[in-house]
């Protein structure tokens, strides 16, 4: 059944109409080993402030049956039911089922490759929790939840309040759990299957963590890891809030077929294609961690808080980004993560705010199908950089003081915007309107260069003036081959010209340098020559961030920047980021250059690779990026020997092996029999997709199309599938593109934006075709149309590149 998009006006009217006090939720899961049904009933308690007022509720599942205070239901009105002749106190009671359980969102049946069994997650941000039972589904409308599950007797159930009480139910079991606090229905959770779980105590915190039975060496092996960063991300928060997680129990459940992580209150549920099945690189361990510390900030943005709509959804997600990295430099090993956070998703959200969907901060969402498209890279990565900025710009004991405030104030309830900003300005003593009118409900970015002989910073905003904000210059002289920084001075930006008291004379001046605001920078002399002579991992960074600016607006090329990183790479200190700077460096090489420097400039990415292999630290990163760029069988050879028990790292040669026209197939078998990872039958997917062969890729063309490869595993399939180098093989498949536009809106926001944007055409693409989807994207939904018209940007801007 679709689902009508719920509308900011009649949420709105319906929070002033009612109240809800109670959800009692029985699911029946029985039916999900061998079928897709899942069974509901939903029983809802609520006051209206109008009897004899009319309303609706959400339910996008097949209604069975069900009253409104003892009477009959009538029919339902596509994925609503009206309620008729509201009485002051109500109670409601709908049975349902729901038998799309594999391709639409809200709940998910997925079956284990490895061995045929069967697990059950369910995740409901925006609104999907209405497709598993009867709600009143949007952000405003709290209530506490209690959930009965009944399961197959060999399975464990996990949901939102912890400990449940586990009764034998005939051949199955019944698990009864504690009413939750109160909760928005996209914030509960029931996952369920034979899962393996560890558990372990951590000072006032009961800890658990779950994952399907073929992972539990994974689970194992990273279970010491998992546990020590719940633990002190719990701790930091505490502390920084002065407010403890509410509840003893803290779960965190790895399932198939998830894509990314989400925040339901006490018991997160993470895609466990995040659990790496080799032992993780240093990028990803910090990745990881900061998904965990993301999810968990959460608890208390979005969860114990709550933005009364989605307007305010940057509340949520810029928070939770920002607090991660937050905790992650302070409480963890993880003490890089803020370069981290440089090298990765905020050169995404340059270029995003740069591109023809930018939108400011926070802007009127007009239904929930609107918000679905707003989970992109100005809410998260440039949201996390203005609530930084915010706190530089207020002092970080004032931002705390505040946050501490409004915890306080506004605890198991929703709130706006200004209710944050109330309580900032109130712990700062400084009146933020015009920093909320210029961060918040402004869109693009200020522009900051700096004139060494005046030593002003001139600085202009997207539409004039620039914004108020705090930031850092530092002047740098040379020492024989580095350059030393000889002083650091932060100023705030309140006009187009500011003086910054720096010692004349300095060899180079550095703009943003510890990376305190989100402004795209020109530097007073050539930043790029020099970015691997200085000597942070954050200055070097604030280097890279300006040269691939410059990549990006077409005021340097791919030869230029790949040489910027080369140089960056040999000078590193930070092990974190070594992955996303090879990362750049192979797509600058590989999507920016033309044909004819693409070979040249791929062969320098692996003569950094071979260099970087030599350090014990960086080999196994290095050597997954040789294998990336490895210009023929010779390299490729070595590596395989080279690689002994390294399946990832074998996988990855045969994957280059078959890009570059090898016979792989033989191969691909014998690596298939013998890795124990059960999703390995996807790394074999990949292989194939990047074979110099029309028929598998038409074959894979199929697959993809069809969404026979999960969204955990969608990402390297196409990646494989796209190759450089194969333009005439892709040729048809541009066109064969456009045919699925009309389709790729179904499913979840998140499927559906993961199939857009990973599908989308990188070879074999000119300005026609781009045109062709601009036009096109006018006809997809809100989310979709967002993912082509910045794919269209991006592609528009390497053709550029290419010349």
């Amino acid at each position: 059944m679709s689902s009508q998009s719920l509308t900011a006006a009649e949420a709105a009217r319906r929070a002033a109409l009612i109240t809800v006090s109670a959800y009692q939720i029985d699911v029946d899961l029985t039916g999900l080993p061998a079928g897709p049904e899942l069974r509901c009933v939903s029983t809802v308690r609520f006051a209206c402030a109008q009897p004899g007022a009319d309303t609706f509720v959400d339910c996008a599942a097949r209604v069975v049956g069900g009253t409104l205070n003892g009477k009959p239901l009538g029919p339902a009105d596509g994925s609503r039911i009206p309620l008729h002749g509201l009485a002051e106190a109500n109670e409601l009671r709908v049975e349902t089922v729901q038998a799309d359980t594999s391709t639409g969102g809200g709940v998910h049946r997925a079956v284990d490759p490895a061995d045929g069994e069967v697990y059950v997650w369910m995740s409901f941000e925006p609104d999907e929790a209405h497709r598993a039972w009867a709600c009143f589904d949007q952000p405003d409308l709290k209530a506490p939840h209690t959930f009965t599950v009944t399961a197959p007797a060999d399975w464990l159930v996990t949901s939102n309040s912890g400990e449940a009480r586990v009764e034998q139910a005939g051949p199955h079991r019944r698990w009864s759990f504690p009413a939750t606090p109160p909760l928005s229905t996209y914030n509960t959770v029931v996952n369920a299957g034979p899962l393996q779980e560890i558990r372990r105590q951590a000072g006032d915190h009961d800890l658990g963590i779950f994952g399907r039975r073929s992972l539990v060496r994974v689970l194992e092996r990273d279970a010491d890891e998992i546990f020590t960063v719940t633990d002190q991300g719990l701790r930091f928060y505490a502390e920084t809030f002065a407010m403890p997680f509410p509840q003893r129990r803290y779960d965190q459940v790895f399932m198939p077929e998830f894509g990314g992580a989400m925040e339901n209150f006490g018991c997160v549920t993470w895609a466990d294609s995040l659990l790496s099945r080799t032992p993780p690189t240093p990028a990803e361990r910090e990745l990881f961690a900061t998904v965990l510390l993301h999810e968990m900030a959460h608890m208390w943005f979005g969860n114990i808080v709550t933005m009364r709509w989605w307007d305010d959804l940057w509340l949520n997600e810029a928070f939770a980004d920002f607090a991660c990295r937050w905790a992650a430099a302070r409480a963890t090993a993880y003490t890089d993560a803020w370069a981290g956070h440089l090298a990765g998703r905020k050169l995404s959200a340059y270029l995003a705010d740069q591109g023809p969907t930018a939108h400011p901060i926070r802007q009127p969402v007009r239904d929930v199908a609107e918000a679905a498209s707003i989970f992109d890279a100005i809410t998260y990565p440039k949201g996390l950089s203005v609530l930084r900025q915010l706190m530089e710009y207020l002092g970080e004991d004032a931002f705390t003081t505040g946050l501490r405030a409004y915890f306080a104030r506004h605890a198991w309830g929703n709130t706006t915007l200004q209710d944050l900003i109330d309580a900032l300005a109130q712990a700062s003593g400084r009146d933020l309107t015009a920093w909320r009118e210029g961060w918040l409900d402004t869109a693009g970015t200020d522009r900051i260069t700096f004139d060494p002989r005046s030593r002003e910073l001139v600085a202009r905003g997207p539409a004039g003036p620039p914004r108020p904000q705090t930031l850092a210059v530092g002047a740098y002289r040379a020492q024989g081959e580095r350059l030393a920084r000889t002083a650091l001075v932060r100023v705030e930006v309140t006009g187009p010209r500011t003086l910054v008291d720096v010692p004349p004379g300095a060899d180079l001046y550095l703009v943003n340098d510890e990376d305190l605001t989100f402004a795209t920078v020109r530097p007073g002399a050539p930043v790029m020559e020099a970015a691997d002579r200085l000597p942070t991992p954050l200055s070097r960074g604030v280097a890279v961030a300006t040269a691939y600016d410059m990549l990006v607006d077409g005021e340097t090329g791919p030869a230029e920047m790949v040489r910027c990183l080369a140089g960056v790479l040999t000078a590193e200190t930070a092990d974190t980021v070594i992955e996303p700077y090879l990362r750049i460096a192979v797509e600058t090489a590989e999507l920016w250059a033309a044909g004819p420097t693409r070979a040249a400039l791929t062969a320098e990415v692996a003569d950094v690779c071979a260099a970087l292999a030599e350090q014990p630290a960086r080999r196994q990163v290095a050597l997954r990026f040789l294998a990336a760029t490895a210009a023929g069988p010779a390299v490729l050879d070595r590596l395989r020997d080279q690689a002994s028990d390294d399946v990832d790292l074998l996988w990855r040669v045969l994957a280059r092996r078959a890009e570059l026209g090898g016979d792989t197939a033989d191969e691909a078998d014998a690596l298939l029999a013998r890795d124990p990872d059960p999703d390995a039958k996807f790394r074999a997917l990949a292989v194939r997709a990047a074979r110099c062969d029309p028929d598998e890729k038409a074959a894979m063309w199929r697959m993809l199309a069809e969404r026979t490869v999960p969204i955990s595993h969608y990402a390297a399939v196409t990646t494989a599938f796209w190759r450089p180098g194969q333009e005439e093989l892709l040729a048809p498949y541009p066109e064969k593109f456009l045919d699925l536009l009309p389709d790729l809106g179904r499913g979840g926001s998140i499927t559906s934006m993961t199939y857009a944007g990973r599908l989308f055409p990188t070879v074999a693409v000119g300005a026609d075709f781009l045109d062709r989807v601009e036009e096109a994207s006018g006809e997809a939904t809100p989310a979709v149309r967002k993912i082509l018209l910045e794919r269209a940007d991006l592609m528009r801007r390497v053709l550029r590149a290419r010349g």
